[in-house]
């Protein structure tokens, strides 16, 4: 069955992170978005005005925030699905927005794995929370099970390719603060370890210090697997001094030096490097420093080291960093990578 275009209303109040979400739905065309809002207020005009099938929405706007909004939006729009998209992890926000009726919840810090999953779900009328909120207990709204009856016998649009198996692989995510970028690495470290893996992280002192200590606060025993080799932290700077060349990243030195890692990260593995995990922001401090071309570079040799030990790489950007129009294409050609 062919199936129909689904229009798409984004409403984000942070001019990057709305980018992102067009950037990604953009890719998929069968997703045709018909509006762009920063504005609570306007959002809720312009649901309205377009009877749009799916809104993703923010929860922090100004005029009118996410959550007054999608109440407001509900009555206006009772067949518009929605999906929070926000960087607001408390357990009662959470369950107030799916009360409302919301299908979906994705916490920004999850978004670069989670969005399209996220979308999918919702455009099928079934119910998608973060992993990151996963364990609490919520309850969907009245509004849900309406979805589930208007919807069940129209064809189920698909987001991700079947017949295919669903890994991390070479993923990218961006976080709006330093808060959401400990909670993200911390969660691909816990998921990692929790699956035997090893993981190497390698991030500035301070988030290395802030990941490990959320990590011993969420009871896993890090301690241990530090102990086993499993759990190897390195500063991001002294790591970029080892195979930056004339402002570029040099290819051998780089596969070189990872390629040690990786070898020291194995012996924890029993030499299997297809179990071991790598999180770092080597990209994002070279991104910020204004050398875009050597971030592509580095984002790009991670495809590489992907491929070459089948092993998982998670890259982190702060948001900060894309704040204007000129970083617009240099923006979405690191989604690209």
């Amino acid at each position: 069955m062919e199936m129909s275009t689904v229009r798409v209303l984004v409403v984000d109040d942070y001019e990057p992170f709305r980018r992102f979400i067009c950037s990604t739905l953009g890719g998929k065309p069968e997703l045709q978005i018909v509006g762009k809002t920063s504005d609570g207020l306007e959002a809720v005009h312009k649901a309205e005005e377009l009877q749009p099938d799916l809104i993703v929405l923010d929860i922090g706007l100004p005029t009118l925030n996410g959550i007054e909004a999608a109440r407001r939006i509900r009555k206006l729009c009772p067949k518009s699905k929605i999906l929070f998209v926000s960087q607001e992890s408390s357990a009662d926000v959470v369950q107030e927005a799916l009360g409302l009726g919301a299908l979906g919840y994705v916490v920004k810090a999850d978004a670069g794995s989670e969005l399209l999953p996220a979308l999918e779900t919702v455009l099928e009328g079934r119910q998608f929370i973060s992993s990151g909120l996963l364990g609490q207990h919520f309850t969907a709204g009245l509004g849900s099970r309406a979805f589930d009856r208007l919807y069940r016998n129209e064809p189920r649009l698909s987001l991700v390719p079947r017949n295919t198996e669903i890994s991390r692989g070479h993923e990218v995510e961006f976080y709006p603060d330093d808060a959401a970028f400990v909670v993200g690495f911390a969660s691909f470290i816990e998921a990692a370890l929790q699956a035997g893996k090893a993981v190497i992280v390698v991030a500035t002192e301070s988030h290395c210090k802030s990941v490990l200590q959320r990590l011993q606060e969420h009871g896993g025993d890090i301690i241990a697997a530090i102990e086993q080799g499993r759990y190897l932290s390195l500063d991001v700077g002294d790591t970029l001094s080892t195979f930056m060349a004339n402002e570029l990243p040099d290819p051998v030195r780089f596969l070189r030096v990872v390629g040690d890692l990786i070898g020291a990260a194995a012996r924890g593995t029993s030499g299997d490097t297809s179990r071991i995990a790598i999180c770092g922001e080597c990209a994002s401090i070279l991104w910020a420093q204004g050398r875009a071309d050597a971030a592509i570079h580095v984002e790009q040799l991670c495809s590489k080291v992907t491929k070459r030990y089948e092993i998982d790489i998670l890259c982190g950007f702060s948001l900060s960093s894309f704040y204007g129009e000129e970083d617009k294409q240099l923006f979405q050609r690191i989604c690209s990578e």
